[in-house]
This record gives structure tokens, sequence and C-alpha cells, in this order.
């Protein structure tokens, strides 16, 4: 990825819905030069989709939380339908599968906190497959709004032993 495709990037992370020549106008290239990158960034999978973004809490979802969960047995097909369970669910804002003492990380939104102890004991910790549940709520979430390449974490390093 060059200099271009990054600007490219930020400009549709800001707002994927300007128009092609707004978005050549911002970046300084011809609208077809975008199209052709914006095209090939797709094509090369770096750009997934576009979406609308939709606050939890304007739909009446006040209360996010992070669900932890140990599964056993401890199998890929175990923890893949945990996953895919969990991703189901209308409460769902994100499922991950990590290492360490859980399994399972799920990202809720809900109205409330009853609604919240309810989803987990009645929903979550009856699942026979479910050895532990633990519930951690949200108070602050920010979601950085653009993602690009990560600078050279050696870079600094090579500048600091050469001089």
């Amino acid at each position: 990825m060059d200099a271009l495709d990054q600007a490219i990037l930020r400009r549709l992370q800001r707002d994927g819905r300007q128009t092609n020549r707004e978005l050549a106008d911002a970046v300084g290239v011809a609208p077809s030069t975008a199209l052709e990158r914006t095209r090939a960034l797709r094509a090369r999978g770096v750009i997934t989709g576009f979406h609308a973004a939709v606050d939890p809490a304007a739909l009446g979802r006040d209360v996010q939380a992070l669900i932890s969960i140990r599964i056993r047995p401890q199998s890929r097909e175990a923890i893949e339908n945990v996953r895919d369970s969990m991703a189901a669910l209308p409460e769902t804002l994100g499922v991950f599968v990590v290492t360490g003492n859980e399994d399972v990380l799920v990202h809720v939104a809900v109205p409330s906190t009853q609604y919240l102890r309810d989803f987990v004991l009645d929903r979550l910790a009856r699942r026979k497959e479910f050895v532990d549940v633990r519930t951690t709520v949200v108070f602050d979430y920010v979601q950085p709004r653009e993602q690009s390449e990560l600078p050279d974490p050696t870079a600094r390093d090579r500048r600091t032993s050469s001089g």
C-alpha cells in the first residue's frame, strides 16, 4: 500500500458515502485513478465492504458488557459452535475467540443491567458446555474510525542505535 492507497482508505473510513469525484478531489487525483485504486483495494480484500455505523444507545441499548466464557469440551467444533451461536444473538456486537483463561469473549449491548443479568443467567449460564461465565460492564467504548498500516516498530530502534 502506498501513500495514495492510505489516503483513499482514510477518506472512505471517514465517509463511505462520498462520491468518487469527492474522493478524488480530496486525495488530489483524477476520478478514474480514485475509482481504479478503490476497486483494487476491494479486490485485494483491504476494503471488505461499506456499512452504516449504528449507536446502540440510540436503539435503547444503553448498557454494554464483555462476557468471558470458558467452554468444555475444548474442541474446535465446540468453540466454533459457541462462536456462531453467540454471533447470532441480537444482543451481540462482536465475538472474539481468544487465548488465555477464557475461550470466547462476547461484546453485547442491552437495554439495562437487569436485562444483562437475565441474559447471562437465563440464556448463557444454563448452557452445559459453559463452565465459567464472567461479565464486565463497559463504562466507555471508543472505536477508532480509521485504520491504516502500522509504523515499523523497529524504525525507532534503528534511529537510536545508529547515532
